[in-house]
């Protein structure tokens, strides 16, 4: 297989994040204000998504199953939450890192990147480290169900 390259005219797979979680919708509105996203509208001809769910012979109680959200651009990656019976056991093997202060550096980025930590630990996030290396500021937290991930 050839690795894509700059010059490479060929287009990127799609993809999605998927989150394993105990309660999806909960931890995929924690997400939604983290990353700016919103709840997956459902598709054309459908006036809401358990309308459209009920047509594909979902019950009412799929949200406690999964939840989806996407950005309101419809550039990014899907982000879609899934319920799982088991807890987290240890450190992610992959994480997001979250740009908060995007076009700022320095003393203005550093607090920047402080506030939204703040906001986010507000809503249930756990802060684990502030990291700096080679220029570089970051905050590790983890996201209501204790998943890993930083703010630059």
């Amino acid at each position: 297989m050839r690795p894509a390259s700059v010059g490479d005219l060929r287009m990127t797979n799609g993809f999605q994040v998927t989150f394993d979680a105990h309660d999806p919708e909960r931890l995929a509105r924690f997400w939604a204000v983290v990353l700016g996203y919103v709840e997956q509208p459902p598709p054309p001809g459908f006036a809401n998504a358990d309308e459209f769910l009920q047509s594909l012979g979902f019950g009412p109680d799929w949200r406690e199953q999964f939840f989806a959200l996407v950005d309101l651009e419809g550039k990014l990656p899907r982000l879609y939450f899934q319920r799982v019976p088991e807890g987290k056991a240890t450190k992610n093997r992959v994480h997001l890192d979250v740009n908060a202060a995007p076009g700022l550096s320095g003393d203005e980025r550093r607090a920047a990147v402080r506030r939204r930590a703040d906001e986010l630990v507000a809503l249930g996030a756990t802060e684990l480290h502030v990291g700096t290396d080679h220029g570089q500021y970051w905050i590790t937290l983890q996201d209501i169900e204790g998943n890993e991930f930083c703010l630059q």
